[in-house]
């Protein structure tokens, strides 16, 4: 930390002060957790680097508001000029899993069965934490049904770099899918080791670089790609979508006992198509049940993300290849969406420190 003074104002005031903001995910104070950095005092004029552990921290403007009400309350300080910035904590490495070079977290979206909106909820979480300022980037494990390409809007097909893939990008997002490979509508007839080589190509044979975050959309159910991601690569852990449907709540609280069985964290249940708000009248109507995504998190002592409502505009967008958090930023779906991937990158923080402080 840089520090200079021409005035009465101490460094030691200045963090005294800051220590007084708790972070209420990691439970200790900002100063300890080493977030306030490059602090200058120079005539009453403080300024200072607010590090969070994520740029989609879903207090930021709290953290930055509560920063400045402390230290200007400090006397002899003029001006206080507080920077906002993110070091996004780092998934634990384990030994007998290959991690991907330049990545931080691999978060696995998964679902028990299909039709939930698993791969709407993939593409929309790795956009809304783009726009929040994360390098972020999205792998289709779907073999059998790649969506992504149409979702994110570019099917081109990508170019080598040497021996590595060089990834799509849209949306301020990187992405690879077996659907860009693939010519349209031809099936891929395939058994465990040949989606296993390919998983592993798609996974360690892409030209990343540094990503904060990489969205992988797993395909629905227990099998031979959950197998793999789950002992191939080390997961910051795994996001489980479900409808309402008591149909669909059994087979995700399958899909949880799953991760819980392979010692993947669960960082969270999504309930998608959670309810329908009627746009004439506005009343809101639960056409699927409702709430039983939160009773499944209470259940299993996982968290709850939160429930995305029903809405006409996020197909309309995922078809035309522009998920709603980008082409509709205003809508409820896409501030849902905003929420949720807010509070997934707190859990992903909140996990790895729990890990640090466990070692």
């Amino acid at each position: 930390m840089g520090f200079f003074s021409n005035s009465s104002v101490r460094r030691e005031d200045v963090l005294k002060a800051l220590s007084a903001i708790i972070d209420p995910d990691l439970k200790k104070d900002v100063v300890s957790l080493g977030m306030i950095r490059d602090l200058k005092i120079e005539d009453g004029n403080v300024s200072f680097t607010f590090v969070l552990t994520t740029p989609a921290c879903p207090i930021k403007e709290k953290f930055e508001d509560e920063a400045r009400r402390l230290v200007s309350g400090l006397d002899g300080v003029r001006n206080v000029s507080v920077k906002m910035d993110a070091d996004v904590t780092r998934q634990k490495s384990i030994p007998e899993r290959k991690a991907i070079e330049g990545v931080s977290n691999i978060v696995a979206v998964t679902s028990g069965k299909g039709g939930v909106g698993k791969s709407t909820v993939s593409a929309n979480l790795a956009c809304a934490l783009a726009l929040e300022g994360a390098r972020v980037g999205l792998i289709d494990c779907d073999i059998y049904g790649p969506n992504i390409p149409i979702m994110m809007g570019n099917s081109d097909p990508p170019h080598g770099n040497g021996k590595m893939i060089v990834p799509l990008e849209a949306h301020g997002v990187k992405f690879v899918s077996m659907g860009l490979l693939s010519r349209d509508d031809t099936p891929l007839i395939w058994r465990g080791p040949m989606l296993h080589g390919v998983l592993q190509q798609l996974l360690y044979q892409v030209e990343w670089g540094e990503l904060d975050y990489l969205i992988a959309d797993l395909p629905p159910g227990t099998g031979d790609v959950q197998i793999t991601m789950t002992q191939s690569v080390p997961l910051a852990g795994g996001v489980v979508v479900t409808t309402p449907q008591d149909v669909a709540l059994s087979d995700a609280r399958k899909g949880v006992v799953m991760l819980q069985q392979v010692k993947v964290n669960v960082l969270g249940i999504v309930e998608n198509m959670s309810y329908f708000v009627c746009p004439s009248c506005g009343e809101r109507s639960e056409i699927f049940d409702h709430g039983g995504g939160e009773e499944t998190s209470e259940k299993f002592n996982v968290p709850f993300l939160g429930g995305i409502p029903l809405e006409t505009d996020i197909r309309k967008c995922g078809d035309k290849g522009r998920p709603v958090v980008v082409d509709a930023p205003e809508s409820p779906a896409a501030q849902a969406f905003r929420e949720i991937a807010r509070k997934l990158a707190a859990e992903i923080s909140k996990s790895n420190f729990q890990i640090l402080d466990n070692n």
